[in-house]
């Protein structure tokens, strides 16, 4: 989500005063050739092209994050393949094509092939290419600055942001599942793989496409959701849209509580007339975040007929996330050129289905305006905005209220109204027949069946039941989605996984059993220090367990209160005092501790050793889960299973 914003490589790591005045300077010199450039109609106005940016994920044997990126760059000959903010993630930037005829069709296969380049490279260093909105194997010792691609522009971008938030950036998303938790950099938003897809407009009729793109995002991504799960909750159907939200909000809490806009942003108006509106907003509400050295007299090359690279315009516009993205660029032919970036739509779960989305978006954006012309002018854009929101959140079940005031799910919208109108824009810019039957045929095929991937992610977690840990289902979840990826079947004709007995599937048990995060318990019920003993005691009697973890407010571990401790507590009377007993009077207070990524063998052997009945699991010094004999006779009683029955 991040690379494309980069532009330019030649970044500078540190901003200072002179640095900043310097570049604002040429941003606003960029603005003001732009401007000239648009009453000159200096701009490629008789064609429409459009193109897409495929990210990927990079995956081990074991469903988890790869990170060769670097590795396979290296020895790749592929120019249209390149970095991500995270070395276990890829880009492909697929080819600009004219919007018409077998468009469509030629989109699909290019990207077939760079995704398969990127496969097979990736493949030499053990990885493999998976196509998913966020991948549910992720951990937060994934998203740490080791697994940054090594560049200067990520570090900047990293240290500019956290230093203007003034502290961690925090992430906070309600679904089925909460989700709470602080980060110490912007590696959050590698959690996040998009297919961003491009439509290019002519300036005069830019303001009216880009209000179209607002309105019809909400459906498209409706239809199109694949995120509903990161570090094992359940959250929105595209939880993509909260984490890239907070995971680069710069905002301090002092500047939200002001009002101050976040830069991902979907916008706050319909655009009245220019595309200079959004980006002369920009400039005035949002700081500079990376600079780069002028690149020549931006007035100079308009007044020789030629179209400047506005440098410093673009690589701002690229620190400021709007969903749909207003774009300067020039074409091959020397032409400069607008479009509009549709970022919304996520990754997967099939190049098919990716496609399909895309046809959606473009028809609409060809149907509506047709059709319809400006919404601004039949809806308020607040609605658009909460339609949007909805979208992310709930999918096909989403409530929109539409053109007319009629409030309807956003399955009925799409199957009644939206694909006739979609159909219509593909056929007036002369797509084949074959093509618009095809793509539109997915869409029409996933709303009527009401499975988005999204919705078939919840449901295998759900069919695949809660006796098996989050590991080995997200593998499963994984594994399933990679073959169906392969086999290039959409997403609507996919089938829930089902996990086996041991004897069925051996390897995969194995597999989810080697490293103590993969089985541990992280639904854990806790006690401060102050806290009574009866409180320790009564939470024991009541979940039916022996050990209580003693944290603070900030989540690390104090210590630990043992079954044990209590009988010691009873055995030497000191319940019967006047004093009240707290949870620090008995706590172990230095209890022996594990990571995630510790071997199962290596927890046993601890255990065994010290003579103790759990472990809690620590992670960047946070209490994370907790290991215990019960947890471990669990797995054993499938190991015994196999063995009574004989099975080698």
């Amino acid at each position: 989500m991040i690379s494309g914003a980069m532009g330019d490589h030649s970044v500078s790591e540190k901003l200072d005063h002179q640095e900043t005045r310097a570049f604002m300077k040429a941003l606003l010199a960029d603005v003001r050739a732009l401007e000239v450039m648009l009453e000159r109609g200096m701009f490629d106005e008789g064609r429409r092209r459009v193109g897409a940016e495929q990210e990927m994920f990079l995956v081990d044997a074991d469903m988890r994050p790869a990170s060769v990126a670097c590795q396979i760059l290296e020895a790749s000959t592929e120019p249209r393949l390149t970095n991500e903010l995270a070395q276990f993630n890829l880009e492909a930037n697929v080819d600009p094509r004219y919007f018409g005829g077998s468009a469509l069709s030629e989109l699909e296969t290019e990207i077939r092939t760079l995704v398969g380049i990127a496969d097979g490279q990736a493949h030499e260093h053990g990885a493999r290419v998976l196509l998913t909105g966020i991948l549910p194997t992720l951990r937060r010792s994934d998203l740490t600055l080791k697994n940054m691609t090594p560049s200067p522009r990520y570090r900047a971008l990293n240290d500019t942001l956290l230093g203007m938030r003034g502290g961690d950036f925090h992430i906070s998303i309600k679904g089925i599942d909460e989700l709470n938790v602080t980060h110490d950099n912007v590696m959050f938003e590698a959690c996040n793989t998009s297919f961003q897809v491009h439509f290019q407009v002519a300036p005069k009729e830019f303001a009216k496409l880009y209000n179209v793109a607002q309105l019809v995002t909400a459906p498209v991504l409706a239809a199109a959701v694949n995120s509903p799960l990161l570090f094992g909750s359940r959250l929105w159907h595209e939880t993509r849209v909260a984490l890239f939200s907070s995971s680069i909000d710069e905002r301090s809490s002092s500047k939200q509580a002001r009002g101050f806009r976040p830069r991902v942003t979907f916008g706050d108006d319909w655009v009245k007339d220019s595309v200079l509106e959004i980006f002369r907003e920009q400039i005035a509400r949002f700081r500079v975040v990376l600079s780069a050295p002028a690149n020549g007299d931006p007035m100079a090359a308009v007044e020789r007929g030629e179209a400047p690279k506005l440098s410093a315009l673009r690589l701002h516009n690229g620190t400021v996330y709007r969903w749909n993205r207003a774009c300067y660029g020039i074409n091959d032919d020397g032409l400069a050129h607008l479009r509009i970036e549709n970022r919304v739509l996520p990754a997967g779960p099939t190049i098919l289905d990716e496609v399909a989305n895309a046809a959606f978006f473009f028809g609409l954006m060809s149907g509506v305006v047709e059709r319809i012309g400006d919404p601004k002018h039949a809806l308020d854009f607040d609605v658009a905005k909460d339609n949007f929101f909805a979208a992310a959140r709930h999918g096909l079940k989403a409530q929109f209220t539409w053109l007319d005031g009629e409030t309807l799910t956003a399955a009925e919208l799409i199957r009644d109204r939206l694909l006739p109108l979609a159909r219509e824009g593909l056929e007036h810019v002369k797509i084949a027949p074959e093509d618009i039957d095809r793509y539109l045929g997915v869409i029409a095929a996933r709303v009527g069946v009401g499975r988005t991937g999204a919705g078939w992610m919840l449901e295998s977690v759900t069919a695949m039941g809660k006796d098996i840990s989050d590991d080995m289902r997200e593998r499963k979840l994984l594994q399933t989605m990679l073959e169906h990826q392969r086999a290039g079947t959409p997403v609507h004709e996919w089938a829930v996984p089902t996990i086996g007995a041991m004897s069925e599937q051996e390897d995969e048990w194995r597999r989810g059993l080697q490293r103590v995060g993969q089985f541990m318990s992280t639904d854990l019920f806790t006690v401060q220090p102050t806290d009574l003993v009866d409180l320790a005691a009564s939470v024991m009697e009541w979940e039916h367990i022996k050990h209580v973890p003693v944290e603070d407010d900030a989540g690390r571990l104090l210590g630990l209160v043992t079954h044990r401790s209590l009988l010691r507590l009873v055995a030497r009377g000191g319940h019967e005092g006047k004093e009240p007993v707290i949870v620090s009077d008995i706590m172990i207070e230095t209890p022996r501790c594990v990571s995630p990524d510790t071997p199962t063998l290596d927890a046993m052997n601890l255990m065994r050793s010290e003579g103790v009945g759990c472990l809690p699991v620590i992670e960047d010094n946070r209490l994370v889960g907790i290991i215990t004999q019960s947890d471990l006779i669990r797995v054993s009683a499938h190991l015994l299973e196999k063995f009574l029955k004989g099975e080698r």
